[in-house]
Formats: C-alpha cells, sequence, structure tokens
C-alpha cells in the first residue's frame, strides 16, 4: 500500500456494502497507519460510519511473520490475519511441498498471535496445485486441524471444499450436543468433571464443544 496506486485503489473500491480489503505482504505495523487513515477518509465521504471496515493483512514474508502480533493489535481494523505461503517460502527460500510440512511454524504461529491479539482465527494460505484435489483437501484439513477458521480461495471449485471441511459434520455436532448436555446435567448436581463415553469432560473439553454448536448457523426461519 502507498500513497499512489493503493490509495487510488481505495478510492475506488469504498462504498456501502463493502466489508473490508485485503493487504498483501504487511511487514509492519506502522504500514497500517496509513492503510487506516485513507479508510476513514473514504468511509466519511461515502457515508459509512468511520471504523466499519475491516482490514484483512496478508502475512507472507519473514518480517511480516516477526511482526505479527503488532500487526494484529496496531489498528481495530484487524479483526483477522492471512498467510501467504507461496511469498512466505520464497521470501525463506524453503520448498513449498505438497504435505507442507515446511508451514507447520508459520501457521502454528499466526493462530497462537491471533487468539493472544484477542481477533478471529486467522485464514489460510491458497493452495496452487489446481489439479491435486486430493492434496487440497488434505492442506484444508490440515488448516482446519491447527486452528485456521478458514482457507483463502484462488478457483471456484474449492470454495465447496473449504466450507464442507470447515463447517462441523453431523457426528461433531452429535458429540458436542452429547458433551454440553452431560456437562450441564453435572453442574447442576455440583460436579465440574465427568466421563462421556470413557472420555474425561472438564470445563475446558465442555467449552470447546459449546463454541462449536455456537459456530452453527442459525437454521433458516429461526429466530
Amino acid at each position: 500500500f502507498s500513497v499512489g496506486q493503493g490509495a487510488d485503489d481505495v478510492e475506488a473500491i469504498v462504498c456501502p456494502g463493502l466489508d473490508g480489503i485485503v493487504v498483501p505482504k504487511v511487514e509492519s505495523e506502522k504500514e497500517l497507519d496509513e492503510i487506516d487513515a485513507k479508510l476513514a477518509t473514504m468511509e466519511t465521504r461515502v457515508g459509512l460510519p468511520v471504523g466499519i471496515l475491516e482490514v484483512v493483512p496478508i502475512i507472507e514474508t519473514a518480517k511480516g511473520l516477526w511482526n505479527a502480533y503488532e500487526i494484529a493489535t496496531r489498528i481495530r481494523r484487524v479483526r483477522t490475519l492471512s498467510l501467504g505461503a507461496g511469498d512466505l517460502t520464497r521470501d525463506l527460500s524453503i520448498e513449498w511441498s505438497r504435505d507442507e510440512r515446511e508451514l507447520d511454524y508459520a501457521r502454528s504461529r499466526l493462530v497462537l498471535i491471533s487468539r493472544a491479539a484477542g481477533i478471529r482465527p486467522p485464514t489460510d494460505s491458497v493452495w496452487v496445485r489446481l489439479a491435486d484435489d486430493d492434496g487440497f483437501e488434505d492442506s484444508v484439513r490440515r488448516a482446519r486441524r491447527m486452528g485456521f477458521q478458514g482457507k483463502s480461495c484462488i478457483h471456484p471449485k474449492q470454495v465447496e471444499v473449504v466450507n464442507r471441511v470447515f463447517s462441523a459434520s453431523p457426528e461433531e455436532l452429535a458429540w458436542a450436543q452429547k458433551i454440553v448436555a452431560a456437562f450441564d446435567a453435572a453442574l447442576a448436581k455440583g460436579s465440574a468433571s465427568i466421563l462421556v463415553d470413557g472420555e474425561f469432560v472438564d470445563y475446558p473439553l465442555a467449552e470447546k464443544a459449546r463454541q462449536l454448536l455456537e459456530q452453527q448457523p442459525a437454521e433458516e426461519g429461526k429466530e
């Protein structure tokens, strides 16, 4: 982002109905100040509440990864970070392999920093091997297991896989409902640790199950 082309892009796209902007290769929290100020000017110009537009920084260099906490906490517009594996692996001179094990540190760091900063879980990098559908689904599942909330897509065919993998399965929902019901019943009787189908359940596991249920979209037509 710069006073030149980046600022012109913001002027061209800010309008009612816009949720926010994605900013590539953010390396320093100070870079966000200019973006914040420009968005505030445009929000005022088009009649939007100042601060309503979100900024999603893509972390895709070693410097950006190192400064990710400061980037996440610099301005209130940042509510999600995004990982960019292509440029990150290029910057670090490492191979971007099919199993992506070399991304484990970067992924874990962004998930941890997002939680520490009090923002939403991050969004994972794109998958560029468009002919490798199995590899893509493996990558999506790995991102979910590691704590991401979603994954960036570069082709329409990828959207269905991401939505499916990041949605709770009927089995997961049934498990969560059973855990919450059993734990709440135990709490009512004065116990905060129980066994459910041989699994030890206390506050952390019960809250995890509750969060899973709360993340599900409301049924259509149901308030």
